[in-house]
């Protein structure tokens, strides 16, 4: 089971998204392959034991730069691109966590950044990197 932490500022649109992709899990009878839950970011941090990913909302770039200043993060970490956040698609969204968890076994760098993505501002896609970008 992939247990993902989500994280926003405040907790209030995190909690959103993270109750949207509950509802699918239930819907899709994925509650073996996935868990969810959401906390502000502060508490988040302090809870990071219990998850083996964690999501970002993409207004967490400042806070996580300066939270990686005091503290050392061992887990595969994703801030989500505008878009995505926005249209919360599940699917999409699960795709991109699995695939950073693979990136993060393979080179543990937090948070990660997908291939031309290194500036989250520019990132205008709505789907999961690999569909955005399939292999040619």
């Amino acid at each position: 089971m992939i247990r993902i932490l989500l994280c926003c500022g405040g907790g209030f649109s995190s909690s959103a998204i993270a109750t949207r992709m509950k509802k699918e899990i239930k819907e899709k009878n994925l509650e073996d392959k996935y868990s969810i839950e959401f906390l502000p970011f502060g508490l988040g941090l302090k809870e990071l034991d219990r998850f083996d990913v964690v999501i970002l909302c993409p207004h967490l770039k400042v806070e996580l730069d300066r939270a990686l200043k005091n503290q050392t993060i061992d887990k595969p970490l994703y801030l989500l691109p505008s878009k995505m956040y926005g249209l919360m698609k599940f699917d999409e969204i699960i795709v991109d966590i699995e695939d950073v968890m693979k990136m993060y076994q393979e080179n543990p760098v937090v948070p990660l950044k997908f291939p031309g993505e290194d500036n989250l501002l520019r990132i205008t896609r709505g789907v999961a990197y690999r569909h955005a970008h399939p292999l040619k």
